[in-house]
């Protein structure tokens, strides 16, 4: 019997993320490419896939977009900010030319996956993952299962308490201006308060105390909310000296209240390079996804 191959895709707002890999989920193809319009995008997709073929695929996108597989517009994006995309179907556009089973779910719950199966928190049965970059999201797994009702979750769009530096803050969400976790810490309010993206601060700039203060407050909503064995931060805003930050302010904010494990343990930075952490998670949704599909 041939080794299996699993798809990936992740669709980021940015950029494209298509990858093949094998039972291992060792990567073995991969191209990168713009995030433009769907019709160009799709056809670099369906390329990829031609010529390296999968027996599975797994989508993990930006949103919002329905994931409720029972839902009549399954795989469509909602109300995105990338106005070409809105009402664009992701499992209707795969499935006109790839006629193996494919998952979808969110960009952050494949990368929460990722990290489940072979990353930061692969000996635990819990666990968030949280991403800081563009946006904010976070996706939550329990014993191998995401945690979420009728759609994904928005953790990002939470409401803030507002740093005592930063009250005049105007934010960057364009729904929620500085009232939300995305609006004061994503990535584009730091570069808002500083001029200068988070990549390029120094260590030692003021602005790090303000992001951990939020990061720290977005760690502890997420504890005593889900309760998870781990929470894990990745993205490009993310460094370890960062997360010394948050550690110490979610200590603060905690004040003893919610007994936590260590928190260099607990609160920790993906392993991962360039947000592999998506596509690993994708071949093994896609993998799950084959499995079912055998079973049924």
């Amino acid at each position: 019997m041939s080794e299996k191959r699993f798809g990936s895709i992740e669709a980021g707002g940015t950029k494209f993320v298509c990858a093949v890999g094998n039972e291992k989920f060792k990567i073995l193809e991969t191209n990168i490419f713009p995030t433009k319009e769907p019709d160009k995008t799709m056809a670099q997709v369906k390329a990829f896939f031609e010529k390296y073929p999968a027996d599975a695929l797994s989508i993990g996108t930006f949103g919002p977009v329905d994931i409720n597989e029972t839902s009549a517009t399954y795989g469509q994006i909602l109300a995105s900010p990338k106005k070409s995309w809105q009402g664009f179907n992701f499992i209707q556009s795969v499935k006109k030319w790839f006629s193996e089973p494919v998952f979808l779910t969110t960009d952050v719950n494949s990368s929460a996956y990722g990290e489940y199966t072979m990353g930061g928190a692969r000996e635990v049965d819990s666990c968030v993952y949280v991403t800081v970059g563009t946006g904010i999201g976070a996706g939550v797994i329990q014993n191998n299962q995401f945690v979420g009702g009728t759609t994904h979750l928005e953790i990002g769009h939470g409401f803030v308490h507002r740093h005592e530096a930063d009250f005049d803050f105007s934010g960057v969400c364009p729904y929620h201006g500085g009232n939300c976790f995305e609006g004061v810490a994503a990535g584009p309010s730091i570069e808002k308060r500083t001029g200068i993206c988070g990549e390029k601060l120094s260590q030692d700039h003021p602005v790090w105390t303000i992001e951990a203060y939020y990061l720290a407050q977005l760690a502890y909503d997420l504890q005593v909310n889900f309760a998870p064995s781990k929470i894990i931060f990745g993205g490009g805003v993310i460094n370890e000296g960062l997360m010394e930050l948050v550690r110490g302010q979610f200590e603060v904010i905690n004040a003893g209240y919610v007994a936590v494990p260590d928190l260099k343990a607990f609160i920790v930075a993906s392993t991962f390079k360039d947000n592999a952490s998506a596509t690993i998670g994708n071949f093994a949704l896609a993998q799950k996804v084959l499995n079912e599909d055998n079973q049924a």
